[in-house]
């Protein structure tokens, strides 16, 4: 990995062309490829922008959504390629882009260290034999792609005919990176989808090479050990190796978040720490032993690594999770959609993220998922929501359904964000004869809903200019809350010194530790679940409350002597870490259950 660090998925289309920005640089990035629409409009943009030859593909072509995502994969690797190949050729004249691959390289890395020693050498012949040692062990950063496993959508023909398990959704995806050309990885996340990882089966890029390669990877987002775990041996057991482990944070994230039942980033990090090897050996004894049964023989076990995101915001915290857990890397996310060069944040968007205080980024029940949302107050699409209350009009039209879930009033399942739904949703509750304070609470839950699949794409079409006459223009957003304390636009060279530590971004900005800031949000999520059941609380409920509060405590208890033998930190930055701690831990030990 020529990088510590990677760029996870921003929502739909915020890193929709990431690589192409990044890649050559040995950066690597992430794709959603949930919305077909979005990538076959994508396809076009860029196909015309590089004098590519471009054919659509519509929806009465058989497949499409698998061949619409090949497609546009294949498109990005070829650009990506055809970038690095260029920037290779070049000599290293100052101020150009082969110079600036190797001044994004952190100062510590071998290849950072060969480039400057370069810079040193008299011209003439040994210099350049130098030179090309250099560029021969450059590489491009990994175009890699994510599935959240459970948007898994069926689908019917016009005739309303199942057109069968292989075309779900997710199913269709996977199939549309599968027999792409990359040679990545897929991310999937948001918990197990039986079916899904039981398809990966089907193509043999997941399966080691004559030389024990794999072609396509597997990479796992998660939230915690024991899930992990149990994921890495559903696969195995299919002779499916797992590659990676990227771990999140359960709250202080962005896009959806996963609470955890009360498990902290740190104790969590220290479990992977202690029973990694111990993991990778179970593992690898069932992956070898189903693969002889399938006609493979590998000897020794591929590499699984370890990486980590959620929050991170300084290079120290970044150095920390690297040194002290043995990471293998870390993951930056809403930092990035502050980089213009990097992300499709539209210029007013932007404005409001430069601007935005701790405030304006919450948690939220907005997502049509049902499952918790980090939001942003000023978005435009929570704008466009509030004015349609105010006319009466709660909802959204549905037109991608790529969200559909619920059958609660209809046969045919409908998006809980629909303008549907929501005005079946309120005549119901009109009928149930609530207090009013009971009405306006189950109201609002209902209305809160936003779409995302329009939402999430907006500020791509806006940016590229690519929306249709009378195309919806509100933006939805999900930055971390980490985003808060970053106060401007930057370069790419700016973020990427930032991450390393060449420039601190954050000097003057007071700002909690990551693993406080998750610990905070944490005590307000435990603190908002149980006003949510305040009139009609089970001992079950209690239980399991209490056991949430006793593993935060837990996890205080972790941080206090995690930080009082941080050698490496200043002693003032340890104290303040402390005294937070100890507010944090008085206000949690205030939460009576």
């Amino acid at each position: 990995m020529i990088h510590t660090f990677h760029i996870p998925v921003l929502g739909l289309g915020y890193s929709i062309d990431t690589p192409l920005k990044v890649a050559r640089y040995g950066i690597s990035s992430v794709i959603s490829i949930v919305d077909d629409e979005l990538i076959e409009r994508m396809r076009a943009y860029h196909c015309h922008l590089n004098d590519e030859p471009y054919i659509a593909i519509t929806k009465k072509e058989p497949d499409y959504r698998a061949k619409r995502i090949t497609a546009y994969l294949d498109l990005v690797n070829l650009l990506v390629t055809r970038q690095f190949d260029h920037l290779r050729n070049m000599d290293f004249d100052k101020g150009n882009d082969l110079r600036r691959y190797f001044e994004l390289l952190p100062e510590q890395s071998r290849l950072r260290q060969g480039y400057d020693l370069m810079l040193d050498y008299p011209e003439g012949a040994q210099k350049k034999v130098f030179q090309r040692r250099l560029v021969k062990e450059m590489k491009p950063g990994s175009i890699d792609v994510n599935i959240m496993s459970k948007l898994d959508k069926m689908n019917y023909t016009a005739n309303g005919d199942y057109t069968g398990d292989t075309f779900t959704d997710a199913l269709a995806a996977l199939r549309g990176f599968a027999e792409s050309k990359l040679q990545s990885s897929i991310i999937l996340s948001a918990g197990m989808n039986p079916r899904l990882y039981s398809y990966l089966e089907a193509f043999p890029g997941f399966f080691p090479g004559d030389e024990g390669q794999l072609l396509k990877k597997v990479v796992l987002k998660v939230s915690d050990f024991r899930s992990a775990f149990i994921q890495a041996k559903f696969l195995v057991k299919k002779g499916l190796w797992v590659s990676e482990f990227r771990i999140e944070s359960g709250l202080n994230c962005g896009g959806h978040a996963f609470a955890t039942e009360g498990f902290l980033l740190g104790p969590i990090l220290e479990e992977f720490k202690q029973k990694r090897q111990e993991m990778l050996d179970e593992l690898f004894s069932t992956y070898q032993a189903v693969l002889l049964q399938k006609g493979i023989v590998i000897a020794h076990a591929p590499k699984q690594k370890l990486t980590v995101q959620g929050g991170i915001g300084t290079a120290d915290e970044n150095r920390f999770l690297l040194d002290h857990y043995d990471m293998d890397g870390t993951g930056w996310g809403s930092p990035f959609l502050l980089v213009p060069e990097v992300t499709n944040v539209d210029d007013d968007t932007l404005a409001q993220l430069e601007t935005a205080t701790e405030e304006d980024f919450y948690l939220s029940g907005s997502s049509p998922l049902g499952i918790q949302f980090n939001n942003f107050k000023k978005s435009t699409s929570e704008e466009l929501r509030l004015s349609r209350l105010e006319r009466g009009r709660p909802g959204s039209p549905c037109t991608k359904k790529y969200l559909v879930s619920n059958t609660e009033f209809t046969e045919t399942p409908i998006c809980t964000a629909s303008r549907e739904y929501q005005h079946l949703k309120i005549e119901q509750l009109q009928t149930l004869g609530l207090a009013a304070d009971e009405y306006e609470q189950q109201y609002k839950a209902v209305t809160e809903k936003i779409c995302l699949c329009e939402g999430l794409c907006a500020s791509a079409y806006i940016k590229y200019d690519l929306l249709k006459p009378r195309e919806n223009k509100a933006v939805a957003i999900c930055p971390g809350p980490n985003l808060a304390y970053f106060s401007r636009t930057y370069s790419l060279d700016e973020m990427v010194h930032h991450i390393y530590g060449a420039t601190d971004l954050l000097e003057k900005i007071k700002r909690p530790h990551m693993f406080i800031k998750e610990l905070n949000l944490y005590i307000d999520y435990l603190q908002n679940d149980l006003q949510s059941q305040l009139k009609d609380i089970t001992e079950k409920k209690k239980k399991q409350l209490n056991k949430f509060k006793l593993q935060l405590q837990d996890g205080i208890a972790y941080y206090k002597e995690l930080f009082s033998s941080s050698a490496n930190q200043t002693s003032g930055l340890i104290q303040d870490w402390i005294n937070d701690l100890s507010t944090s831990e008085e206000q949690l030990s205030n939460i009576a259950i």
